[in-house]
């Protein structure tokens, strides 16, 4: 990475240029099987894919939904969530890692003003990385912010807080900070996105992600001291999120993504291990495991569980490539509440299913590859210990409550960041 004097651009890492859906999917499958050959190590160790995430810069494939209008490809959200499926089934550690930075690339697209988002997406087309610093420990709920911006001087601000689940923060460029303002003569109350630079003086970036799963994201914690921020570097949250635009449903198909990703790396796993390594059942009858008939319908049920799930997901990112005006409609009503209300439901739809296939296969991993697959050097049990930690994000029981009152009641789903 470049820096150069400020008020120029700061990261150049002479990023490809993709220009396509077939060259973005091509892209990361290539990056997908150089990532999976040590995904387990990566595991095991916790050694931060710092170099692979550097590939994934130097790609282009971060760069794949700036607006043509900042001269970026501009594709639809239904080929980032390809990228990110193909990239999950390798390592969906480095498949998360990008998943706020296109979250708030399209916050950048629905409602920054377009100072910042000439700077931000330039970079991005140069290789820069944004990630989220937006969860906190300390609130009732997630919604409680305690992070806050306030009033210095004329378009000036100072920055206070301290975030944890910061995805992604490890490896970035710029921070994208859920920040209050409390509201005064220079700024409306309400709750801002700030776009800070990762190594701007008060910021500190902490190590100290220690889960289950998912354990190379760099979501520990970003503490904010005194930093300066600008008018500039603002955008309103609320432009984006209250709003019928599809932010929430985007954010969540790129989650399904990764559940799926997952699913569809322990049964390739499983595939490769029952023909290499597994001994048959005694009682069976044959010389190898993949002639036990018992084992070849269990394989046949996982696959018809994974592919429903594939299929799910790729109608929400059609449903969602509709509203947001990527594949037109004939009604031509795809930026109508209506439209944006049906993909996210379709969205809701496939986290659920991906939820479930996700789990599942990740345990059921180890009863069709035997005893041996659970020895610890193998690192089998990352792919349940990864669906198990990325499915807790956000519930989805809540997910068929909005379901259920929209097949029963027709009522539409609220419109927020997570659905």
């Amino acid at each position: 990475m470049s820096i150069t004097q400020a008020g120029t651009d700061r990261v150049d890492r002479g990023a490809a240029r993709l220009e396509s859906a077939a060259q973005a999917r091509a892209a990361a499958v290539r990056l997908a099987e150089r990532f999976a050959v040590g995904a387990a190590a990566r595991d095991l160790d916790r050694r931060l894919p710092y170099a692979e995430i550097d590939e994934l810069s130097t790609s282009g494939l971060l760069a794949i939904t700036v607006p043509a209008s900042f001269g970026g490809p501009d594709l639809a959200p239904s080929v980032v969530a390809d990228v990110t499926r193909i990239t999950a089934a390798a390592d969906p550690n480095i498949a998360q890692i990008p998943h706020s930075h296109f979250v708030y690339l399209n916050l950048l697209r629905l409602a920054a003003p377009e100072e910042l988002a000439r700077r931000q997406f330039g970079e991005v087309l140069r290789g820069g990385r944004v990630a989220n610093a937006q969860s906190e420990k300390g609130g009732k709920t997630i919604a409680d912010i305690s992070t806050t911006l306030t009033t210095v001087g004329t378009d000036r601000f100072r920055l206070d807080g301290e975030k944890f689940y910061a995805t992604g923060s490890l490896f970035a460029d710029t921070l994208a900070v859920l920040a209050r303002h409390p509201g005064d003569d220079a700024l409306p109350a309400g709750e801002y996105i700030a776009f800070v630079p990762s190594d701007a003086p008060g910021v500190e970036l902490v190590d100290d992600w220690n889960a289950l799963g998912q354990r190379t994201t760099g979501s520990g914690t970003v503490r904010f001291v005194d930093v300066a921020v600008g008018r500039g570097d603002l955008v309103i949250r609320a432009d984006a999120v209250s709003r019928p635009t599809g932010y929430g449903a985007f954010a969540q198909l790129l989650h399904v993504a990764i559940d799926v990703g997952i699913a569809r790396g322990a049964l390739d796993e499983a595939v490769r291990f029952v023909n290499t390594s597994s001994r048959p059942w005694f009682e069976a009858g044959v010389d190898r495991a993949v002639d036990d008939e018992l084992l070849v319908q269990r394989f046949g049920e996982l696959a018809v569980e994974l592919i429903t799930a594939e299929a799910t997901l790729a109608a929400a990112g059609r449903a969602l490539d509709r509203a947001t005006g990527f594949l037109a409609d004939d009604s031509g009503t795809e930026d109508s509440l209506r439209t944006v209300a049906d993909a996210s439901i379709a969205v809701a739809a496939a986290k659920v299913v991906a939820d479930r296939v996700s789990n599942e296969l990740g345990s059921a991993l180890f009863e069709v590859s035997g005893t041996r697959s659970a020895a610890a050097v193998g690192g089998l049990d990352r792919f349940w210990r990864n669906a198990r930690t990325h499915t807790l994000h956000d519930p989805v029981r809540w997910k068929i409550q909005h379901i259920g009152r929209h097949v029963l009641r027709n009522e539409d789903p609220p419109i927020h960041g997570v659905i």
